[in-house]
């Protein structure tokens, strides 16, 4: 079978399509079929040595396809079960894989494979986003930064049907089209626009009660100074870089303002909060009232240009591997 490893971290380059044997698994374990995979900037983090990995390794950590063979001690999934993962090192970009069974969630009817693969991760993340770490509410305003990306059409629409406003950025008029479909009330051209001054009018100079911030470097002290006093900037990713140090002071002077810094591997880290979470995504997907945009899919000896579309800023919705 094939799949792409990382053998030295470093660009796009470094992703190399090799042949393996085929995995057989072992206890706890079952044998999958991929039928797809996604792909994330948790992977481009891996890759490039943003993140520590022991090398070599299988790039990509979600995916979904068909169970092909069963390790001892699984009792509850059997050849032929539909099954998808998400944040599980070393699993993604490979025709066949290894995943624990335990970090395995069956597939709803109505759900396809590909669907299921591109929402795993940043369905998840949308989720805890939304119900656990800042739990959003009606006649709320939120931030959402890159509205258009995966997380963020995913965001716009969870917090449109609690019946939050949101407020998305965006760089193009396509871009803000999509967004709002999604859910987003008003769009800021942050590329044209002054973010601070637009939110700002936006709200009659109230500011928002929530940031969802996966872009870091260049949007996060713009964040800070839209929240209303006590307001929660939820910083969960860096696609344009690191945040640099923050001295708490500068919480206390904007107006008591909370700062986190959350990953999904804590909000699925139990067995059990894996299948509520996975199970309300893949629900919600199931019954219509969440859409998944695919922007993007690429053989697995493409996944290095994948990956550089991905980085460059210019995708919307997800990207998916089809091996």
């Amino acid at each position: 079978m094939r799949a792409v490893v990382v053998s030295e971290q470093g660009g796009p380059e470094v992703l190399e399509l090799v042949e393996r044997e085929t995995p057989e698994p072992g206890e706890g374990q079952v044998r999958v079929d991929v039928q797809a995979a996604g792909v994330n900037f948790i992977d481009i983090y891996q890759r490039s040595g943003a993140y520590a990995m022991q090398l070599p390794f299988v790039a990509g950590s979600e995916g979904a396809g068909t169970i092909s063979a069963v390790g001892p001690g699984v009792a509850d999934l059997a050849v032929g079960d539909l099954v998808t993962w998400a944040m599980v090192a070393g699993t993604g970009y490979a025709e066949q894989t290894l995943v624990a069974a335990d970090r395995l969630i069956r597939v709803p009817a109505g759900v396809e494979a590909e669907q299921a693969a591109a929402v795993m991760l940043q369905g998840m993340t949308a989720h805890y986003l939304v119900e656990s770490t800042f739990p959003a509410r009606e006649g709320q305003t939120a931030l959402v930064h890159a509205a258009a990306g995966g997380v963020g059409l995913l965001l716009c629409q969870m917090l449109a049907a609690k019946g939050v406003r949101v407020i998305g950025t965006t760089s193009t008029p396509e871009k803000a089209e999509l967004a709002r479909e999604a859910g987003a009330d008003e769009i800021v051209f942050y590329r044209e626009q002054d973010v601070v001054t637009e939110v700002r009018r936006l709200t009659d100079g109230e500011g928002v009660h929530v940031v969802y911030d996966g872009v870091g470097a260049s949007t996060f002290d713009a964040g800070l100074d839209v929240l209303r006093p006590r307001g929660t900037m939820v910083l969960f990713g860096a696609s344009s870089g690191a945040v640099a140090p923050v001295d708490p002071q500068v919480l206390n002077a904007k107006g008591s303002l909370f700062l986190t810094r959350p990953s999904l591997a804590h909000y699925v880290a139990d067995p059990a909060e894996l299948a509520e979470r996975a199970g309300s995504v893949l629900g919600q997907v199931a019954d219509g009232t969440l859409t998944v945009r695919i922007g993007g899919r690429y053989p697995l000896a493409e996944a290095s240009r994948a990956h550089a579309d991905l980085a460059g800023g210019g995708t919307t919705g997800k990207l998916v591997l089809l091996p």
